[in-house]
């Protein structure tokens, strides 16, 4: 395991932390073959009941790391064969019960990852967003399915067109997640809520979550939405975009067509 994924089981809670504060915890490649290895671990052995997803430092993750996700772009590699899909399978298939302690700033994985969650706590102030577009990117994770599921369209369509932060009280008014606490309580309610669901029926429980997803279908529009993700990285609208990140200005778009 990763030293920037760290992994406790402790009462029938297995604790998957980011653990890279010095880069807001943006998630590199080495790191979602961490991630899968936990959950692929997770969901074969019985001793864990639930996962419990949560960061080091101040934010829970800033999204992919962007120089490590473009030169892997750059050399040719199809996202079906980075780890990350590894990674989103493993969540798909996952029928054992997903908890979140978000604080601070959850941006695109960051906030996608939280769909495949049960039960999400934030802290008042923390800040979601999934500024794809943004990158000139598409949706990942299934979220062009499930974020609009959760929210509805048009609040959908806003968190990806524009790219805006959503603070934690709205993202709970919205319905997309299930606690909105001050940021000292997000980890003790979260382990809280985690314990509860760890001494309930386990095989009763990835029943009912199992009802409550199609895994396959998930999976599948994983896939689509990869193949549109690859197909915009290499375009000029991504070039601008990760141009401009990196020169840290507005992207030009007046072009594009």
């Amino acid at each position: 395991m990763s030293e920037q994924v760290l992994t406790t089981l402790d009462g029938g809670v297995l604790t998957i932390a980011l653990n890279r504060p010095e880069k807001k915890n943006a998630i590199t490649q080495a790191m979602y073959a961490a991630l899968a290895q936990a959950v692929e671990g997770a969901a074969a052995d019985d001793a864990v009941r639930v996962l419990l997803f949560r960061a080091e430092g101040d934010s829970f993750s800033a999204g992919n790391d962007i120089a490590d996700f473009a030169a892997l772009g750059a050399g040719g590699t199809a996202p079906a064969d980075m780890p990350v899909f590894r990674f989103l399978r493993a969540m798909a298939d996952l029928d054992k019960p997903a908890v979140a302690a978000v604080k601070g700033r959850a941006v695109g994985i960051g906030l996608t990852l939280l769909l495949h969650c049960d039960l999400v706590v934030a802290a008042e102030d923390a800040l979601l967003s999934a500024p794809f577009v943004n990158l000139a990117l598409t949706p990942e994770a299934a979220s062009s399915l499930l974020l609009p599921g959760a929210i509805g369209h048009q609040r959908a369509f806003e968190l990806f067109a524009l790219g805006e932060a959503l603070d934690g009280r709205t993202a709970l008014a919205w319905g997309l997640i299930n606690r909105a606490v001050p940021s000292d309580e997000v980890e003790t309610t979260a382990a809280a809520l985690a314990a509860k669901l760890a001494a309930r029926a386990p095989n009763s429980l990835r029943k009912t979550k199992a009802l409550m997803r199609d895994a396959e279908a998930l999976w599948s529009l994983m896939q689509r939405e990869g193949a549109q993700f690859s197909e915009q990285m290499r375009s000029p609208e991504a070039m601008e975009a990760f141009m401009a990140f990196s020169q840290k200005r507005a992207p030009d778009f007046s072009k594009g067509g």
